[in-house]
């Protein structure tokens, strides 16, 4: 991991910000030990008490511990070219946040830190709403195109009818939902009839679905399938197989992932998001 550290000179540069180092993969991170030191603790095992109630604070949040909080043994100069190994934590940003938001107040330093971290941590915030917001926009939009392709698929497999066409989305839906159909979705996520289950869905919810209306059309094409029931029983396979995927990756189930607000909102959004 690079341990490049971002240092300005200039008078208006957070100290905070002099000592935010980026890994090889560009991303932010601080050093337990250089955060100590900007914040005037003499005694690196008191700064080590407030990383523990940040850790806490972490998993009460519902975060990750480990996203956010790096534990790694470095080597220091201890003077006359010799060198020890001291434990270091890697912090983000939000970990940074909750660090000092559980240091000694009686420090000026750490009344100025707190400052600083809520502002850019809220600012993250924000610029992670928007990139969401972005991916919903543009896997809504591709969920609307290719379920057009999935319609034909299933039509030239013998899905005519519109009533059997909703009993082969059920199919997919009981498959990738563990069961659940769109009428159960839409109840347990508590929709209003007007409502359409896919514009209240975060892209992570999104993505499953697009990969597994793609991944049914191109099944019903390239083994030429054909029959309703045969129809139906491909779509549920295939969703019942991305939601294994899911389930093997450790990610959330879909049924589980929380409600988003509605995708028609969005574009009112994008304006506010970007002053």
């Amino acid at each position: 991991m690079s341990k490049k550290v971002l240092r300005d000179s200039a008078p208006h540069v957070s100290p905070f910000e002099q000592i935010r180092r980026t890994n090889d993969a560009g991303v932010e991170y601080w050093s337990s030990r250089d955060f100590a030191r900007v914040l005037q603790y003499e005694d690196y095992r008191n700064f080590e008490q407030a990383i523990e109630r940040a850790r806490a604070a972490c998993f009460n949040s519902g975060q990750r511990i480990d996203d956010h909080f790096g534990d790694i043994t470095e080597m220091i100069e201890i003077g006359k070219g010799g060198m020890r190994a001291v434990k270091t934590v890697y912090l983000s940003r939000y970990a940074c946040y909750l660090v000092i938001q559980n240091a000694d107040p009686t420090k000026e330093i750490v009344a100025l830190g707190q400052t600083y971290f809520a502002v850019q941590t809220r600012r993250q915030e924000l610029g992670d709403m928007y990139l969401e917001d972005q991916r919903r926009l543009l896997l809504r939009d591709e969920i609307k195109k290719h379920n057009v392709k999935l319609a034909d698929a299933a039509k030239q497999a013998g899905v005519v009818e519109s009533k059997d066409y909703a009993i082969f989305q059920n199919h997919g839906y009981q498959g990738l939902y563990g069961g659940l159909t769109a009428a159960d979705i839409h109840h347990r996520k508590g929709l209003k009839k007007s409502q359409q289950i896919l514009d209240h869905m975060g892209s992570a919810e999104l993505a499953a679905n697009l990969f597994r209306a793609t991944q049914t059309e191109e099944k019903l094409r390239r083994e030429n399938i054909k029959g309703k029931d045969k129809a139906n029983q491909t779509h549920y396979l295939v969703g019942k197989k991305v939601r294994q995927t899911i389930k093997d990756l450790g990610g959330t189930m879909p049924e589980e992932l929380p409600v988003a607000s509605s995708i028609k909102k969005l574009t009112a959004r994008k304006p506010k998001l970007l002053k």
